[in-house]
């Protein structure tokens, strides 16, 4: 078997660690989330992400995403966060939402990587039928590098990330 099954299966079978941070949030750690690598990369831009999901088995979702990133030439993963369950805001007539950061570091520029997230979302099935909608994958470009951009597609650095426990709570326990 090889070393990317092995470490999929272990993340799916692995007992959860859970810790209840309040009557509505929780944090879980799994095998890959929190990850750090023991290895260096060489690429250009440090990119954090932030992802979500309330639809299907978001844990497995992410371990998938995970792997998915891993094999791609294109990504050096450097660090995971733990995954935080939390209520929806907006729209919050739907199921909690699973919430994680990924750190990695890319070549592409940031159109090109703002595309292949967006593929990405799409081979996991997310829909957008209306804002703030229930979804099986959600990635959003919290960092790019140190680039500030504000266009119609894209806001970096994402919108009100600051404000967001889902965010900041994963991204705060991330190097602890």
């Amino acid at each position: 078997m090889s070393l990317l099954l092995r470490i999929y299966f272990l993340g799916l079978n692995q007992e959860n660690m859970k810790k209840k941070l309040s009557e509505n949030l929780t944090l879980f750690k799994t095998s890959l989330y929190p990850y750090k690598t023991r290895f260096n990369s060489n690429k250009k831009h440090e990119v954090t992400l932030g992802i979500g999901g309330n639809v299907g088995d978001v844990k497995r979702t992410f371990h998938k995403l995970f792997l998915c990133l891993l094999k791609d030439s294109r990504f050096d993963i450097l660090i995971t966060s733990p995954l935080l369950l939390n209520p929806p805001f907006g729209f919050l007539n739907q199921n909690d939402f699973l919430n994680g950061i990924i750190v990695l570091k890319t070549n592409l520029s940031i159109n090109a990587f703002f595309k292949s997230m967006q593929r990405y979302e799409n081979r996991f099935k997310r829909t957008r039928s209306f804002k703030d909608a229930p979804r099986t994958l959600d990635i959003d470009i919290i960092f790019f590098a140190n680039k500030k951009i504000n266009t119609k597609q894209l806001t970096i650095p994402h919108k009100n990330w600051s404000q967001r426990e889902s965010v900041v709570i994963p991204l705060s326990r991330m190097y602890k």
